[in-house]
């Protein structure tokens, strides 16, 4: 079988999908594709290097281009993270713990960054505004997830669902009228982008 370093990094996204992030090794990686660890080397330098190369896969897939009005193709760049996250679930805690290294990430935040300069952010402005974004959507959406491969997590639909009336009246309402159902994390994510977005413009300007 042919390798590449993009087969590789499938192999390893589709491991990570499955099992978590914890259960990526070299070697592991090298039984996923049918060969022994040190051939992975001759395309990977190391782990760290499947790492990056797995966040920049993420971050490579979301294509939104920045043309016309800057609020609106955010939020399409945001809408884009989130979609390309809940479907790889157990890429959010490396996403939300490891910096964009790898090319194919540093030119889509270059390229939102210099979109943004020329509507009148700073250079530092800019790359601050998208790192807002981002991190509001990781943030978002790993909660959203709740469960990732690889990570217990404790029963929060089974403690909501048993809460007494009488001592939590307002959150037993709220369950009732959808509280964690996939429309409601859509109108929280939704609600909280506006806000973020209408309350970001360039230094001295609204």
């Amino acid at each position: 079988m042919g390798l590449s370093r993009e087969k590789v990094l499938a192999a390893a996204l589709a491991l990570v999908d499955r099992e978590g992030i914890a259960a990526l090794s070299m070697r592991r990686l090298g039984a996923e594709l049918g060969v022994e660890a040190m051939t992975l080397y001759y395309y990977v330098p190391n782990k760290d290097a499947v790492l990056d190369g797995l966040i920049d896969m993420a971050v490579s897939r979301v294509t939104v281009e920045p043309v016309g009005p800057w609020r609106e193709w955010l939020r399409a760049f945001a809408v884009a993270i989130r979609r390309e996250l809940l479907a790889h679930p157990a890429l959010l805690p490396l996403v939300a713990t490891r910096p964009v290294l790898a090319p194919g990430g540093l030119a889509t935040v270059e390229r939102m960054a210099a979109a943004l300069r020329a509507e009148g952010f700073g250079a530092l402005e800019g790359l601050q505004l998208v790192n807002a974004v981002a991190t509001f959507v990781v943030g978002h959406t790993l909660a959203e997830a709740g469960r990732t491969p690889g990570h217990d997590e404790p029963d929060v639909t089974g403690v909501m669902e048993s809460l007494d009336p009488g001592e939590h009246p307002v959150l037993v309402e709220a369950l009732r009228a959808g509280l964690g159902t996939p429309e409601d994390h859509q109108e929280r994510f939704d609600r909280a982008l506006d806000a973020l977005l209408h309350g970001l413009a360039p230094r001295g300007k609204s």
